[in-house]
């Protein structure tokens, strides 16, 4: 602990200084931490607590004591786990918080006014003694109590021994918790106010993800893959990673989006999006070839019986309608998303498409031009129109994202979230750009989308790959400059993935 200045003007001098450093601290168990610290520094304190006005009652947020090296609450330390003080006023803390006023004690052990049952059985466990005492109030802007400072212990700066607390110990304390209560306040909005920004994104998140059965968890999977990564990286001490160190703000912006990457995906018609078949529409568009193909048949079948009946005629009836089934059959098939559709299969669906039949007496194709281009997908089952609505989700991402006012370390997240579609080869899309333009955020987050789409168990247009497989494409896409190699081999070898299991 620093030793104070002995005039009061240097402590004054000191307490501005403080002010200033409280202030500034927008981390708000850091602040806290902060603030027994530099109460201590200002009384010469050898112990120190720091209680919280919530729901009522006084929760234990910093308890620091330098004689027992017990240093507990804060960032980082050891977390308290006494139990709540409730507001009675024989208890000193209690009271100070319920009327408002500093209480200054030369020794507990001979005050009759409070109940010090607690501090004489934890002397009697710790080997401590308790004596001088000051409990100050911290009231914020609006004279409200927010939470009590307590003190224990004042030191004599040349001996070390226990003294009361003096006049300007008090003074210089009830001024710092003055400033320490605002800081508080300021501190504790900032930090609800972000809690309820991450909130909305996270339930923005989950009801986009909620829309399809396709895509659920999708969003919330990426976004947990995406900063495991971003701390598997700044956990590297060698290799291409060594010398990158994400800090806890670019963290921040890189968790976030994460988040936000599929927020554009509000555009995309749901249907499209659940599409589970190749003729798939708000309705399957194999029902209407189903009736078309019923009606052929009886057309079929009435031109049969119209001829004289013969074993011959029978047996040519017979086979038209069995061909005719057997291409539905055909068209059902070719109706399943598919890995790969070999040219045969084209070939035949384009001579199917090449039969007529009469209708209204005019001669009809066996299908029309929309249902032979969707049935010709050949991997999956979305047309190349199809998949352009469906990239336009990363534009979409990056509009909405624009009007968001992100600021200071934030300023990057729309950049981030609109790239996850981004590759290194220029072959990405909304922009098409190149290895230069995409950030290592950007890159993470692309490799963490790809990643949870080949292992999805849940996709309709797909077979559930396992994870060597996935490795062999995720490589494959490295090596054809698609994805960033190291940070593919970083997911791979240090198992990074593994860490999905429970979202």
């Amino acid at each position: 602990m620093e030793k104070v200045m002995p005039d009061f003007k240097n402590q004054i001098e000191r307490l501005t200084e403080i002010g200033i450093a409280l202030s500034a601290e927008l981390h708000l168990e850091a602040l806290l931490e902060k603030i027994v610290r530099y109460a201590r520094e200002l009384s010469q304190a050898d112990a120190g607590t720091l209680y919280l006005l919530l729901d009522g009652k006084l929760h234990f947020k910093i308890l620091q004591n330098d004689t027992l090296q017990i240093f507990q609450g804060g960032a980082g330390a050891q977390p308290i786990t006494f139990e709540p003080v409730l507001l009675e006023k024989n208890n000193v803390s209690a009271f100070a918080a319920i009327e408002g006023k500093t209480i200054v004690i030369g020794d507990v052990y001979e005050c009759a006014e409070f109940d010090f049952s607690g501090p004489r059985r934890y002397d009697a466990i710790t080997g401590y003694r308790t004596r001088s005492m000051l409990v100050v109030p911290m009231k914020n802007h609006e004279g409200a109590v927010i939470g009590v400072l307590q003190l224990i212990n004042a030191l004599e700066p040349e001996t070390k021994n226990i003294i009361p607390f003096d006049a300007d110990a008090v003074r210089l304390t009830e001024a710092l918790a003055s400033q320490a209560a605002i800081a508080v306040s300021n501190a504790s909005l900032i930090k609800e106010t972000k809690d309820l920004f991450n909130g909305l994104v996270k339930v923005l998140a989950m009801t986009i993800d909620a829309r399809s059965h396709a895509t659920r968890k999708h969003i919330q999977r990426v976004a947990t893959l995406n900063i495991l990564l971003a701390r598997a990286i700044n956990e590297k001490k060698d290799g291409p990673f060594a010398g990158v160190n994400f800090s806890e703000k670019e963290m921040e912006a890189i968790s976030i989006a994460g988040w936000l990457h599929d927020v554009g995906k509000i555009t995309t018609p749901n249907w499209l999006v659940e599409k589970k078949s190749k003729l798939e529409r708000p309705f399957d568009l194999i029902e209407l070839i189903r009736e078309r193909f019923a009606f052929i048949r009886e057309q079929l079948s009435a031109a049969g019986c119209c001829k004289q009946e013969n074993p011959q005629t029978n047996a040519q009836t017979d086979a038209a309608i069995k061909n005719l089934e057997d291409d539905l059959q055909f068209l059902c098939e070719c109706n399943k998303p598919c890995e790969q559709m070999d040219e045969a299969a084209l070939e035949r669906l384009r001579g199917i498409a090449r039969k007529t039949y009469i209708e209204n007496g005019k001669p009809r194709p066996y299908l029309n031009e929309e249902e032979l281009r969707a049935l010709s997908v050949r991997r999956g089952n979305l047309t190349p129109e199809e998949i352009g609505v469906m990239r336009q989700h990363a534009l979409w991402t990056k509009k909405i994202l624009a009007e968001m006012p992100f600021k200071g370390h934030l300023k990057n997240v729309p950049m981030y979230a609109g790239q996850h579609h981004e590759r290194l080869n220029g072959t990405g899309y909304p922009d098409g750009l190149a290895a230069a333009d995409i950030p290592l955020p950007s890159r993470i987050l692309a490799v963490a989308d790809v990643f949870e789409a080949l292992t999805a168990k849940d996709r309709s247009y797909k077979k559930e790959t396992n994870l060597m497989e996935v490795f062999a494409l995720l490589r494959r896409a490295a090596q054809n400059g698609e994805l960033d190699s190291d940070v593919v081999e970083l997911l791979i070898e240090d198992k990074v993935f593994e860490r999905l299991d429970d979202v």
